[in-house]
């Protein structure tokens, strides 16, 4: 992931700046991100549009703490081996929950009680991304896994793309498609794992 997107932009202009000089870390940011990702999902589990209009709001505001954590970690100089795992692994449940509480929350529309597994299966595949890219950083080191940024986006940023759709009303669209791709993109990075699996072994 890129540490230049127009988010990180956004998160240091505004919240590291503020926060750069008290006593608020980046493991406190971090536990904030995780709290509000959960109360996101929470409102996903709801089932009702009004409430999964607040939890991709809600989300929203999780993906930008999630930026500005490593921000803050890097201008005081307070980044850490075990601040940069506690990111990913609340990366990866907030991304993993505000799936399967999407599912959850649809199984009362036409999707009906595939909802909640076509939901597991995203959620799932998210988890996965983010095991991969964590053992894919012990191989190789830190952004081991980053992938370019396209325009001051990152690929990461397509989680953005859930709050979208669910204020467009395609909840139940969304849901069906992220089954479906994100699962491939897990394949891509399992790809490029066994990729840094084999180089390692021929450097040993």
């Amino acid at each position: 992931m890129s540490h230049n997107t127009w988010i990180h932009r956004a998160a240091r202009a505004t919240l590291v700046r503020s926060l750069a000089a008290t006593a608020v870390t980046p493991n406190h940011l971090t536990t904030v991100r995780l709290i509000v990702g959960l109360t996101a999902a929470a409102c996903m589990m709801v089932g009702e549009q009004p409430w999964r209009v607040i939890g991709g709001g809600v989300f929203v505001l999780s993906v930008f703490l999630d930026r500005a954590d490593g921000d803050l970690a890097r201008v005081t100089g307070k980044s850490s081996p075990w601040g940069h795992t506690y990111d990913l692994i609340a990366d990866g449940i907030c991304n993993t929950l505000i799936f399967i509480g999407l599912g959850v929350g649809l199984t009362t529309s036409s999707l009906g009680i595939w909802a909640a597994p076509l939901g597991v299966v995203a959620g799932i595949a998210v988890a996965s991304i983010l095991w991969l890219v964590m053992r894919m950083e012990e191989i190789d080191g830190q952004r081991a896994a980053e992938l370019k940024s396209f325009y001051g986006f990152d690929a990461d940023d397509g989680i953005l793309l859930v709050p979208i759709f669910i204020w467009m009303g395609f909840a139940q669209e969304l849901l069906v498609v992220a089954a479906a791709v994100i699962p491939v993109v897990t394949l891509f990075f399992m790809v490029m794992y066994r990729k840094k699996q084999k180089t390692t072994g021929r450097k040993k």
